[in-house]
Formats: C-alpha cells, structure tokens, sequence
C-alpha cells in the first residue's frame, strides 16, 4: 500500500499548541478537567491539533496537487493557519472554525480513499463518506476521545479502571444520546411553560438540558442532605465575651454566621512523662490567613501543662514560632507544652496504635466583607465528633513513595474522612438514586441512570474536597483539593469544609462546577462509547485511527489512587452500572505500570511492563488503520545520568515496545506542559511529554550496519532540521523532535549491528541521533562551542527574560553543557525554578578571559559590549577581552 505523509510526520505549528496547552491550566470554569480529577490529562489544545494533523495530508504528499516547494510551504502555512486558530480555548466551541477542520479532515479522506478505490477492502476500509472510527485504549481522563468526537469522528474510549471509564462516559457516551433534549425537572417544565404563553420558545443546544437538570437535582440533593446532617454543621454565635477579646468582632456580637471550615491540627501524646495526659498539635504553621490586610493567626497560650488555642488578627510578634507552627523538621515536631521533640518515628508508632487525634485550631466564618477567623469552642468541637456513619474498609495499597499516609497508621479508605465527612459522603451517594427516581418513565430509565452518573460525579468531587487530607489555602483562603499532588500526602493541619455554606468546599460548587462543563460538550456529534478493557486484549478491528496516552512506567499509581474516588462512587453506581462496579476496589494486578512493590523487584517490574506494552501495543498495531499513523503520548524525565549521558530507563523501554510490536518511528513533538510538583521536594520538574508518530514497519525489510545508519542519519537529519525549523519550532524543543526523523532512519531496517554483529540499541541509538544532531547545529551555528550555541539557542526564544529551568536543562544536554557551569562561568542566573541571561552591564566587572579557565564566545562578546559601554572604543580596544 502506497503511503502518503500526513501533516505530522513533517511540520507542525508545535509553539502555538505549547502555548494553547500551557494556558489551559490556569482555565478552569468549563474546562472539561473540573468534570472530574484524573491524573496527567492531555491538554485539549494538544489533542486536537495532534489528531487533526494525523488525520490531514501533508502538502509535499500530493505533488500531483502542489507540484513546486514554494506551492507545498504555502498550503502547509494555511494549515498552520488553522491550527493555530483550533487550539485556543475561546474556539473550543467555535462550531464555523471545527466546522473547517472536519472539512479538511474529510478532504484529506476523500483524497485517501479514491487513491485506495482498488483495495480488497475498499469497502470496509475506505468508505469516502464514513470517516475512521477512532480509539483511545488508554482513555484516563478522556482529552484524545472528547477531542476527536469534537472533530467529528466516532469516538471509543476504553480503560482497565472503572473511575476513568466513568469519566469517559460522561464526556463522550452520554451527552450525544440527550442533545438538545429540554430539561425534565419541574422547575425547568414551569419556566418553559411560561415562555411558551408568552412566543417564547429557547432552543436548548447540546447538552445544556442535561446540564439544568444536574443542577437542580443536585440542589436537590444538597438541600434534603441538609435536612437529615444539617445539625452537624452548626453555625457559630459571636458572643460578647468573644468580642472583649477581639473588637473587630462587636458588630457581629449576638449573629449566628455560616461557617465555611473548621481548621484542625493532628494531635499525639506528649512523649514528655511529665505531660504523658495532654494530646499536643503537630501543625506546620499557626498562620490562618496570609492575605495582605487580612492576616490572621492562631496564639498558642501554655499554662501549667495545658494550653489553649486563642485566634488573632494582624500581623504575629513571634512571625517565625507562628510561621514554623509546632514543625521542627520534614516529620519532627515539639511539644507544645513543653518543647520535647517529637520524633517522626514517635508519631508513626502512635498513629499505627491508633493514637493520633485532632484538635479544633479555628473556625472560620462568613464575614460581612470576606472571611472570618475564630478561636475554636468546645461546643463546635462536640459537634464534630458526634457523627457517627460506617466509614470505608477497603484497604489502601501503593508504595509510600505516593500513598504517604500508610506509615501513620492510616491504611483503609475510611481513615482519610472525619467522622462527619463519612456521613456526608454516605448521605450524598444514598440521595443519588432518591433524585433520579421520578426522572423518566418506568419503561425507559435511560435518562434517569445518565443523571446518576453526574450526580455520582459530584458526589465523588466533593470526597475530594471533604477529607482530613483538604487543607486551606492561606493565600486565597480557600479549602484545597486532596490532590493537589498526583499523591495521598500527609497533611498535619486540615480543613474540614462545610458542604451547605455555598462557600469554598460547598457541594453546590462541585456541582455546579460539574454542570457547567455538561453544558459545553459536544453533544450534536457521532455517537461515541466507552467500556472498561484491559488494552493487552484486542477491542476492535482493523481501520481505527489511534491516539493514545498510555502509563508512564512508573510515575503514576493510577488505581492505588483512584480508589479515593471509586470507594464513593461505588455505593450510587452499582445499581447503574453493575458490571463496572462490581468489585470492593479498582483492578491492580494488570495495571500496566512499572511498579516494584507490586511485581516483586524493580527488574521484575520493568520485565512486566515491557512483556504488558508490547502486547498491547501489538494489539493496536494490529486494529490501526494501515493508512493513517499512530500517535502515542509519553512522558518522561531526563534526569537520570549515566557515565555514558543522559538517560531514561522508561523512555528508552517504552521505544523498545514500540519497536517490538511492529512499528516504526516518523516523528516525536515534545508538548511541553508536563510541570509536576516533585513528590520528595517542593520544587517543580519538567516531564517533557513526547508524541510519537508511528507507523506499520515494512515487512522484509534489510540489516544496516552500524555505519550505514550513521550514514543515512548524516545524509537526511540536515533536511528534516530544516522542515521543523521551517515550523517555528522553538529552539528548546529541536532535540527531542529530531528524534522522530532519527528513529525514522533506525526503525526502516530490520536490525542495526555493529562491527561485531551485535544489534545497535535504542540507547545507543539515541546517542547516535543526539551526536548527528548536534554535528547538523554546529554546522549551522559555524565553530561555536557548546556554551554559545546553548546562549544563542536560548535568547532566540527568550531574549534576556526569564525561562523555566527545565527549560534550560533539557536545551543544556541538547547543546552537551549544563546549567550549573553555566552559572559558575557567570552566563546566566538561575534561582526560584527560573533561568535568564545576565544582560552585559550585569557582568562580572573584574571578569579576564586570560585567568577564567573557561571562555565562551558568547561571553566574551557581551563583557566586549560591557567595556564598550562603559568606557567607549579606546576602552574596548585596550580591553583583554578584545584579544580573547
């Protein structure tokens, strides 16, 4: 079958998709993300443009239709035209613009199957009016799917884990069924009966209806919820003998305010004999708010072996007691009362004897203008602990490494939820199925069950923001989600939200949250479906476009953490859904990742998910469309360094199972929005997110020797530099991108071997992409050494402004230098995660290019441009820096 490039596998307005996809974090009202957490989601931007570029002809394909270069660039720009266009988000629902896109999908189809009129399976496999299905074996959290329908075409997602199906069902399956169905709650029924009176009828489009009726049901729920535990969330009387103590308080002396979150720390014993009776806070910090002209703090007062809490606003005398709380180190504290320390060790053994408590640090309150902190009482205290509800059993399972609440003691879901948490969580999920109940007829309950699903959802968002693991924002004075982290991470200090306040934390807000993304979904689109399948296994035959994300070897404990959720989900959903629920937890032992607890050893581990990839990716090779390329998402670190370089054990085992399973490499795109918070320190890393392109490898095809690919990657990497740069492809990225091409040249043979007949390997491979690489810039940038190519790479894309340092290190092994000499020879500042280029004036003034030991061009150029400016010509000229 002759093949034709699709736009991928040569160009690709990639700056523009960063840029789309990196503003996507901070959008969050709509955003189809606030449906539901799920880990690692791909970026919408970056979906669509990688489907819609897998899906489109490249230009230089068709000669017959764009038959000089300058014909082929000027098409290729008005497709980058319109991609640039399709990922912003204002266009996500921007029907004339994805109207475009589907049309060029269709072209480019069209042009697809009258080339392939003559195949055996032209009928089945090229139909010019039925486009690909499409399939994302590894769903998550459902960005390739939605994306895909959004592009008009028939969308399948599947997944081994139950949450992420779920998840996947309400973004692509359920919202075709209902579009543009009114809503059904009577509320709603009312309203449209008076419009009608009136000549006014609305058009309700896609899925708005379903959305109105999530609302109000979901009000419904929070509203009779409250009716049966609203005692356990009293509100708090201000009273005069409070108001003595504070005076900001007299207006509200006698007023009962909502309470918005009760603050607690985790209390242990006293390891001080003397104190053995008192349960002391082990609190990282004292401080409530830290809101400019709004701070507000708790005062510890110790007196005799006891101590009270007493809340007080402005600015601490004692910032830095208040600042460090009762914390003396990562998992030490002190006692309270005494000032023992409380080792780490201590605090496990109490929390494995199920000692650790909690103790009541403030209330805080709706306010007349904003938030209101108050000293705790005993009443409020009383009240929290009256509920009494079943809590979850099901174990919690992971390596501490990511679940780092196990050492304490707590190793069942039900020890992530206070007493009055659980009850309302429990009440929440039982009134799911009362507020469906009277939702359709008795002979069709379709509607109905689709309700539950996103009234199941909200359930299982408001877990997530009413567990002992929340804590408060002290900047924003919010209640914070559980995962805030890709990790269940012990929080000393919690924040218990309270879920009728309409406030941070409230369970109208995670519906309404909800509800508003069903509203933008793209429900007048192909029928689409999700299930639940092991992606070792075959799901469909052959002719499907495929996009996937799959696990990254070891960074994410997908199922350890989506039990938090399912344990929620579960009670409403198995009556909806019996064959996805039927199990206490999520599926493990097939999870396809590289985890050494689970697989008896890190050897084991990587042998399994090696064995595990390659079967599944052999089982999508084997349903992709042989006309149309693969793309496959893979994150991975590039800080493990060897004596050899720089490597990474699980991009480099994942490119073998690619190979393994009869694909070749056409192309990488490094989609650079991969930022995570490191799970054993507080700073951010960069997890550069590679697309690779595959396509079916040529059956027969011959050996090369070691030197022949070396050869053929001299001979055709200059040509395919030119085209990504011809892209405007940021500097930063050229080194990962120039894989595809490389991988291209290594994945055409059958086998590379060396001069002793040994197969070349991917490793070694790479290392010999990198060296051609870098030969081909040295060529382009003249004799300049590695310092001045990083500079001149560096300030293309960032002039002298700060850049990310992740950034800067993975240009910095691309240009084979570091950042950390960079700094030492005085080049650049790096400090609080970012790097900029010191401008000249900013120089060393004593700087002498005959005593640095290492000298740049670049460097050399700027301290000549320093001199210059200081002292003119004559200074210039006299300067040692003029005959370095």
């Amino acid at each position: 079958m002759a093949l034709r490039k699709k736009l991928i596998e040569v160009a690709l307005p990639l700056d523009a998709v960063n840029k789309a996809s990196a503003r996507e974090k901070s959008i969050r009202h709509g955003h189809p993300s606030t449906l539901h957490l799920w880990w690692a989601r791909r970026p919408l931007a970056a979906a669509r443009a990688v489907i819609f570029a897998q899906m489109v002809d490249d230009p230089a394909s068709w000669p017959e239709e764009f038959s000089t270069e300058a014909a082929q660039e000027a098409e290729r720009q008005r497709l980058f035209r319109l991609v640039e266009q399709l990922v912003l988000w204002e266009n996500t629902t921007n029907e004339e613009l994805l109207e475009q896109a589907r049309n060029e999908i269709r072209r480019s189809w069209r042009r697809t199957c009258a080339e392939h009129r003559d195949h055996p399976q032209a009928a089945e496999l090229f139909d010019p009016e039925r486009l690909p299905a499409f399939h994302d074996p590894f769903a998550g959290g459902g960005s390739l799917p939605l994306e895909a329908q959004r592009l008009g075409l028939e969308a399948h997602a599947s997944d081994l884990n139950p949450v992420a199906v779920l998840i996947n069902k309400a973004m692509i399956e359920i919202p075709p069924k209902f579009a543009g169905m009114p809503p059904v709650n009577p509320e709603a029924r009312a309203q449209m009966a008076r419009e009608r009176e009136l000549g006014m009828e609305r058009e309700w489009k896609g899925a708005q209806g379903l959305a109105e009726d999530v609302r109000y049901y979901g009000k419904w729920m929070r509203d009779e919820a409250e009716k049966r535990i609203g005692h356990l969330y009293p509100k708090v009387e201000v009273t005069a003998e409070m108001a003595r103590e504070r005076p900001d308080l007299e207006r509200y002396v006698g007023r009962k305010l909502t309470v918005i979150a009760w603050l607690w720390a985790r209390t242990v014993k006293s390891p001080n004999p003397a104190h053995r009776d008192v349960h002391v806070p082990l609190t990282t910090t004292f401080m409530l708010s830290t809101k400019r002209g709004k701070e507000a703090y708790v005062d510890p007062i110790a007196n005799g072996g006891r101590y009270r809490l007493v809340v007080k606003i402005g600015t601490p005398t004692d910032r830095e007691s208040t600042t460090s709380g009762t914390k003396i180190s990562r998992n030490s504290f002190k006692c309270l009362v005494s000032g023992t320390p409380i080792s780490g060790d201590y605090i496990k053994a109490e929390g494995n004897a199920g000692r650790i408590g909690s103790r009541l640090l403030a209330i805080v309150a709706k306010g007349d203008r904003g938030r209101l902190y108050l000293s705790p009482t005993a009443q409020h205290e009383r009240v929290a602990r009256q509920a009494n509800s079943e809590s979850s059993s099901v174990p919690i399972t992971g390596s501490t490494q990511y679940i780092g609440v196990r050492p304490y003691g707590m190793d069942c879901f039900g020890s992530l939820f206070t007493p009055r948490q659980s009850a309302l969580l429990a009440t929440l999920a039982s009134l799911v199925e009362d507020a469906c109940r009277g939702v359709g007829s008795e002979d069709d309950r379709s509607y109905a069950r689709a309700l539950a699903v996103y009234l199941a959802l909200s359930v299982s968002r408001q877990a997530n923001r009413s567990s002992n693991l929340s804590f408060w924002h002290r900047a924003r004075e919010t209640v914070e989600q559980v995962f805030a982290r890709q990790a269940l991470s012990m929080v000393w200090d919690f924040a218990e939200s309270n879920p009728f306040s309409g406030s941070s934390g409230s369970f109208t807000g995670q519906v309404g949250y909800l509800a508003e993304v069903v509203a933008r979904l793209p429900a007048r689109l192909p029928s689409s479906s999700a299930t639940q399948h092991d992606a070792v296994l075959p799901h469909s035959s052959a002719g499907t476009l495929i996009s996937t994300d799959p696990p990254y070897y070891d960074n994410i404990p997908y199922a350890d953490l989506a039990d938090f959720f399912y344990v929620w989900l579960r009670p409403s959903m198995r009556a909806v859904m019996p064959s996805l629920f039927a199990t206490l937890a999520t599926p493990k032992d097939d999870e396809l990742v590289a985890f050494a607890f689970r697989h008896g050893g890190k050897s084991e581990a990587e042998g399994f998910f090696m064995g595990k990839m390659t079967q599944a990716l052999g089982c999508l090779s084997k349903q992709a469309h042989r006309a149309l390329p693969v793309t496959i998402y893979y994150a991975f670190r590039q800080a493990e360094r060897t004596s050899k370089g720089v490597a990474s054990t699980g991009w480099q085992t994942f490119l073998e199972a690619v190979i393994e399973s009869g694909f070749g490499v056409t192309g990488t795109w490094p989609i650079r929005t991969e930022y995570t918070g490191a799970l054993k320190t507080k700073k951010s890393t960069l997890a550069s997110s590679i697309v690779l392109v595959c396509r079916h490898r040529v059956a027969g095809a011959s050996l090369s020797t070691r030197r022949e690919f070396v050869e053929a990657l001299k001979s055709e990497l200059p040509t395919a530099l030119a085209h990504l740069q011809s892209g405007g492809i940021a500097p930063v990225d050229l080194a990962q991108a120039a894989i595809g091409p490389g991988m291209a040249v290594y994945t055409r043979y059958a086998k590379v071997v060396d001069a002793t007949g040994e197969p070349v390997t991917v490793r070694e491979a790479l290392t010999l992409i990198n060296q051609t690489l870098d030969e081909c810039l040295s060529a382009q940038e003249g004799d300049f050494d590695a310092d001045t190519r990083w500079a001149l790479a560096w300030f293309e894309q960032h002039g002298f402004e700060d850049g990310d340092y992740g950034d800067a290190e993975t240009l910095s092994k691309a240009k084979n230098t570091s950042i950390s000499s960079l700094q030492t020879i005085g080049m650049l500042q790096s400090k609080a995660g970012k790097v900029a280029l010191h401008i000249p004036l900013a120089l060393r003034q004593d700087w002498d290019p005959r005593s640095a030991g290492r000298v740049s061009a670049w460097l050399t150029l700027h301290h000549l441009i320093r001199v210059h400016h200081a002292g003119g010509e004559q200074a210039s000229l006299l300067a040692p820096t003029s005959t370095a």
